[in-house]
């Protein structure tokens, strides 16, 4: 019986993770029909907040700190430092990302 619940919250969790990443196309989607030219963080979609009046991207920054510690193994000071010179100070012109400091 344990391993019923198991495999119940596995699926579970998995069809989550699933409608995530398919809320998550759909935003980058609808960014796209508004302006073709957006230009995305790569792997860092799950960060997208949304957009703002022109088409640009929107994203959490704590979520893209999140994302560097835990998947590439920064530490918070790490994360943010490399946010900080390679995400945030990269301009590439009109369409360059937003960032949303909750």
């Amino acid at each position: 019986m344990e391993s019923n619940k198991v495999d119940n919250f596995n699926s579970l969790i998995e069809e989550i993770r699933n409608n995530r990443k398919t809320k998550q196309e759909e935003l980058k989607n609808a960014i796209l029909e508004i302006n073709e030219e957006a230009v995305f963080v790569k792997g860092h979609d799950d960060a997208i907040a949304g957009y703002d009046t022109k088409g640009r991207v929107i994203y959490f920054y704590e979520h893209i700190i999140a994302t560097l510690m835990h998947r590439d193994n920064m530490t918070e000071e790490e994360a943010m430092e490399f946010f900080d010179f390679n995400i945030e100070c990269a301009y590439v012109g009109e369409n360059t990302p937003i960032y949303m400091y909750e």
